[in-house]
């Protein structure tokens, strides 16, 4: 009977697998873990202290507390604004950006690099980026949220670098042809860099759906609150009143049991869209960011 010897890449590759196994654990049973206690009784779930693999006593009492309140629905509201808004400004600003870098031809592009790769290691800090936005009469409003982070310097390397990957010679054709930089751009470049344009539109995406520092510094009109930051101060701060007190028991019945499940739906209902937006650009992922960042 034929017997498997056990070489050391093969003791590697099982080891490899375990190590694997159990980083997936690691990751996918914190997930688990608060979708079941979203669906949780709140009294079982209060005196639970353990990782659910399965819910309390079904219900979806907490989803429907959170969706009642109005601070989350206009978070809602406003993060959809915001993401819209500042992906699409964020990703053609780039993309104009990259373009205009990757001109063989442009005067002082070596210094002009140089000096937008600066920002990324330093920055003028925190109070003169709070006294710019200021002066520059943004304070409370969306503006304050979009404009000052609109350009990040890594996608923009990202997409030069894989706007560079792409032969000269296509370019020259459609000069000879009569074609205008704008139309070089938008019907070549943009085409065939489509998997790059995919990664930072994920990259802009996620960072503005993410995103509450900047919202809690500039904006003070609560209708103007991204969701992030209202769940932030459900769970940063514990503060749960402005979901509880629009549900509150008409007898005076305390709803402090509410305040785990609450905190549970939130962040659920924060980050399921982005989980569900994530597949659909996965695939462009490893391709974009290998082209991008092949050669600096």
């Amino acid at each position: 009977m034929y017997k498997r010897k056990f070489t050391v890449g093969t003791i590697f590759d099982i080891a490899n697998h375990i190590l694997m196994f159990i980083l997936c654990l690691l990751c996918v049973l914190p997930v688990i873990h608060v979708i079941n206690c979203s669906f949780s009784d709140p009294k079982e779930l209060l005196q639970n202290n353990s990782i659910l693999i399965r819910p309390l006593g079904f219900t979806t009492l907490g989803y429907s507390l959170i969706f009642k309140n109005n601070s989350i629905l206009n978070g809602y509201v406003n993060t959809l604004i915001y993401l819209v808004t500042g992906t699409l400004l964020s990703t053609c600003l780039t993309i104009m950006g990259a373009f205009v870098l990757s001109r063989k031809n442009l005067y002082w592009g070596k210094l002009i690099m140089f000096l937008i790769t600066f920002t990324m290691f330093f920055s003028g800090g925190l109070i003169p980026f709070y006294l710019v936005v200021n002066n520059l009469g943004l304070m409370d409003t969306r503006l304050a949220v979009i404009l000052p982070t609109a350009l990040n310097t890594f996608n923009l390397i990202i997409m030069r670098t894989a706007m560079n990957e792409i032969p000269a010679g296509l370019e020259e054709s459609a000069m000879i042809d009569g074609a205008s930089p704008f139309v070089i751009m938008t019907r070549i470049i943009v085409p065939l860099c489509k998997a790059s344009i995919a990664v930072i539109v994920l990259f802009y995406g996620v960072g503005i759906w993410n995103s509450w520092f900047n919202a809690s510094m500039f904006i003070r009109n609560r209708k103007l609150y991204p969701l992030q930051l209202v769940l932030k101060e459900i769970l940063v701060s514990n503060d749960t009143s402005a979901v509880l007190n629009s549900s509150a028991d008409q007898t005076g019945k305390s709803m402090d049991i509410y305040k785990p499940l609450v905190k549970y739906c939130t962040i659920v209902a924060a980050t399921l869209p982005v989980l569900c937006f994530y597949p659909f650009v996965q695939k462009y992922f490893v391709t974009g960011m290998m082209i991008g960042s092949l050669k600096g």
